[in-house]
């Protein structure tokens, strides 16, 4: 995803590897914003997509998030969305809808996003950049080009990201 939770010149960047239909990315929500309340401006979140196949809307989701981002609502989006991830699962595509509308983003042109594929190429780019730095699971972090696998336990991901964050900025 573009949308970014600082200016793009900040000094150290985070991607945080995604799949919006999974709850371990909606547990790891908690770190994000731990890590962007400690570092502010300083740490570049940058969210990317990596819909798994076990999750049959993920996909779907990450388009929908990439419209949110053009809409200027990119993070608000994939928060909201991240916290109704059972929802997701049961009642698919109409959550994204769903959510959209809460936000107060235009939901007919979310509608028309996901029909028109608009979104599709900046997905796949992402999902396979993902594989390329062996993304197997999510969440994934990558900072000054270490992978931190979230998915199997996020027991001291948050510390060790702020470790290496640390390090770069004081450097």
């Amino acid at each position: 995803m573009s949308d970014s939770t600082t200016a793009p010149a900040s000094p150290v960047v985070l991607e945080a590897w995604f799949d919006l239909q999974c709850p371990d990315c909606f547990a790891a929500l908690d770190d994000v914003r731990a890590l962007r309340e400690r570092f502010g401006d300083r740490l570049d979140v940058q969210l990317r997509h990596f819909p798994l196949a076990k999750h049959k809307h993920a996909y779907a989701a990450a388009q929908a998030a990439e419209e949110a981002v053009e809409q200027g609502k990119g993070w608000p989006y994939v928060e909201a969305l991240l916290a109704r991830t059972a929802e997701l699962g049961d009642r698919g595509e109409p959550v994204l809808l769903e959510v959209a509308k809460e936000l107060g983003l235009d939901a007919e042109e979310f509608d028309t996003a996901l029909i028109d594929g608009r979104h599709l190429l900046t997905v796949d780019a992402d999902e396979a950049e993902g594989k390329a730095v062996k993304v197997t699971g999510t969440p994934t972090y990558v900072i000054d080009g270490e992978r931190l696998d979230g998915g199997k336990s996020q027991e001291g991901l948050r510390e060790r990201i702020a470790e290496i964050a640390d390090r770069l900025l004081n450097g």
